[in-house]
C-alpha cells in the first residue's frame, strides 16, 4: 500500500511540474505582443544599445548603427503590418514556390548588405565579435524551428 501512495505522489508531482513549466513557456507571446507596441524608434534605440554594450561601440559608431538599425526596424514593422493585414482580410495564404524563392534571395541580400555596412563601421575585433553573435543567434533561430516542428509532430501522432 505504501508503493502504491508514494507512485501515486510522484506522478501527482510530476504533472504539476509539467503544468507549471507550460505556463512559464506561456508568457513568451507576452513578452512579443509588449516589443510589437514599441515604435520603430524605440526598438532600434534598444538594439543599438545593446551593441553598443556588447561591442563597446564609439559615439560615431553608435550614430551609424542607429540608422541601420532604425531602417531595419521600420522594415520590419511595415512588413508586420502588411502580413497582419492580410491575415485579418483572410488573403493570407501560403507562398508559392516561386514567391518563396523571391523570399528567401532577399533576405540573403539583405544580411550581405548588412555584413558590408558593418564591416565599414565596426573595428575587425568588433566586426569578429558582431559576427560569433550572429552565429549564435542563427543557431538558436534553427534550434527553436527545430523544437517547434518535433512538437508539432508529436501533437498529430
Amino acid at each position: 500500500m505504501k508503493k502504491i501512495l508514494i507512485i501515486a505522489v510522484a506522478l501527482l508531482a510530476l504533472q504539476v511540474t509539467a503544468q507549471q513549466q507550460n505556463k512559464e513557456r506561456g508568457n513568451r507571446g507576452e513578452r512579443a505582443n509588449k516589443m510589437m507596441n514599441l515604435s520603430a524608434e524605440e526598438i532600434a534605440t534598444l538594439q543599438t544599445k545593446k551593441m553598443t554594450l556588447h561591442l563597446d561601440l564609439t559615439e560615431s559608431q553608435q550614430k551609424e548603427i542607429m540608422k541601420i538599425n532604425l531602417d531595419n526596424a521600420t522594415k520590419r514593422k511595415e512588413m508586420m503590418a502588411a502580413r497582419k493585414a492580410k491575415k485579418e482580410s483572410g488573403e493570407a495564404k501560403k507562398p508559392t514556390d516561386e514567391e518563396r524563392y523571391k523570399m528567401a534571395n532577399a533576405k540573403l541580400d539583405h544580411k550581405i548588405a548588412m555584413k558590408a555596412k558593418m564591416k565599414k563601421i565596426l573595428n575587425d575585433e568588433q566586426y569578429a565579435k558582431w559576427e560569433k553573435s550572429q552565429m549564435r543567434q542563427a543557431k538558436k533561430g534553427k534550434d527553436k524551428k527545430k523544437s517547434m516542428k518535433e512538437k508539432m509532430r508529436s501533437k498529430t501522432e
